[in-house]
């Protein structure tokens, strides 16, 4: 079974039709990549899955998702805890201006997940799993403002990392980042995808093609094309894919 099932969804701004009868599985434990050009519904269609665009006046959404088989449009659906499973990482880091400890701690103490003195740990825990801990142990008391770009980048996904997540998505997680920074925040996925579902928007097609196991083509709110990276890339089934990634266009 996918981790994440999408049925006929569609989606509106109103009177604006933003996505247009999506369907598409993704599996667990891979990195799907969502490529297009600007504007074509890729960070709309991300935020779906953690309920996001809820936010937004005048949202109309038709359709299902499942994830793990529980339809999350449901209305007896608990918003805060599809949140926890379905973390999110956006384009520019966005610490809170707190310590890099308080950072990391933040979701535990607000969710009231484990006892006072097990935090030590899971920050700890968090902070190694992306690589920050030999570099920060004896910061942790420092404002996490004070971090590079890429630091704060990997401290927003140890947050994330500490509340237990399933599924992390990640939009455009490297644009405001270096080539050298980006190509550390690739490697660190790829490391991550061990444990957790990932979902990438992108710009970036080379990204995608480094880093991703299936990639989903958007142009004008339809998915166009969704498959194995490989293919889409070498052999793609449809003119408009094979011209965008030819760079023809966008």
């Amino acid at each position: 079974m996918a981790k994440i099932e999408v049925r006929n969804l569609n989606l509106y701004y109103e009177n604006f039709h933003a996505l247009k009868s999506i369907n598409v599985n993704i599996e667990e434990k891979r990195i799907t990549s969502i490529i297009g050009p600007s504007g074509c519904g890729k960070s709309t269609l991300l935020r779906v899955f953690n309920r996001m665009n809820d936010m937004i006046e005048g949202i109309k959404i038709t359709g299902d998702v499942f994830i793990d088989g529980e339809n999350i449009y449901n209305n007896n659906i608990d918003i805060d805890l599809l949140r926890k499973k379905v973390g999110m990482v956006f384009q520019r880091p966005n610490p809170f201006p707190l310590s890099i400890y308080e950072n990391v701690a933040f979701g535990l103490k607000i969710h009231n997940i484990v006892k006072k003195d097990e935090i030590d740990g899971i920050v700890e825990e968090s902070l190694k799993a992306v690589l920050l801990w030999d570099d920060l142990k004896d910061k942790l008391t420092k404002s996490a403002l004070e971090l590079s770009l890429e630091q704060k980048q990997r401290l927003c996904i140890a947050r994330l990392i500490a509340v237990k997540p399933e599924i992390i998505l990640l939009d455009e997680p490297c644009s405001a980042l270096d080539p050298i920074s980006t190509l550390k925040i690739e490697e660190l996925m790829i490391e991550l995808k061990k444990k957790y579902t990932i979902v990438i928007v992108t710009h970036n097609m080379q990204q995608a093609a480094r880093i991703s196991d299936d990639t989903g083509f958007m142009l004008l709110g339809e998915l166009i094309e969704f498959g194995e990276t490989s293919q889409i890339f070498t052999s793609p089934k449809n003119k408009q894919t094979e011209d965008y990634i030819t760079g023809r266009f966008g």
